[in-house]
């Protein structure tokens, strides 16, 4: 229950003025939306395996004598770092909170874009990253595609009366 009490002030701050609206349980359980969700978790598993994959690459390379870059590093650490916020509103999202959705949705949308124009700086990064962000991107496409079905859409459309009070919770007091 702790956890619980916890996870909610995080869920607070992470989901602003959405963060205390959820949908019905029976739009979460529907076989459509579950089913979502079960390969929404197993595209961002390979993610972090591409991204534990990626720091791995780098500390061999390190090993070896090989000058690894800072941007590299870099780009390893926010990999993982992405990833785990990911998990992390994937999880609330299937337990019907809209915010944690709605935030999954917007970043499977734009990680991809930020990914692949950082992929196309050229000489920022050696070839084998670039391959990995070019593989990160596909892969995030593939969430941003599942977010996107009508199914999932319906399952986590919010009533005009929380859609409201949501509204007048997040408007400056006069």
């Amino acid at each position: 229950m702790k956890t619980e009490k916890l996870l909610r002030r995080l869920d607070r701050i992470t989901g602003g003025a959405r963060a205390g609206i959820r949908v019905p349980a029976d739009r979460v359980a529907a076989s459509r939306t579950r089913r979502a969700f079960a390969w929404i978790t197993w595209l961002l598993v390979l993610e972090l395996v591409i991204g534990v994959g990626a720091v791995g690459i780098a500390v061999v390379l390190a090993a070896d004598g090989e000058a690894v870059r800072f941007a590299v590093w870099m780009r390893t650490v926010v990999v993982l770092g992405m990833t785990a916020t990911l998990f992390y509103f994937s999880w609330r999202a299937a337990l019907g909170w809209v915010w944690a959705y709605q935030r999954l949705r917007l970043f499977s949308k734009i990680f991809p874009v930020i990914t692949l124009v950082m992929a196309a700086i050229p000489h920022l990064y050696p070839l084998w990253m670039v391959t990995e962000q070019i593989v990160f991107s596909l892969v995030m496409i593939g969430v941003s595609d599942f977010l996107n079905t009508d199914e999932m859409r319906a399952a986590f459309r919010v009533p005009a009366p929380a859609r409201e009070a949501a509204r007048r919770a997040a408007a400056p007091e006069a």
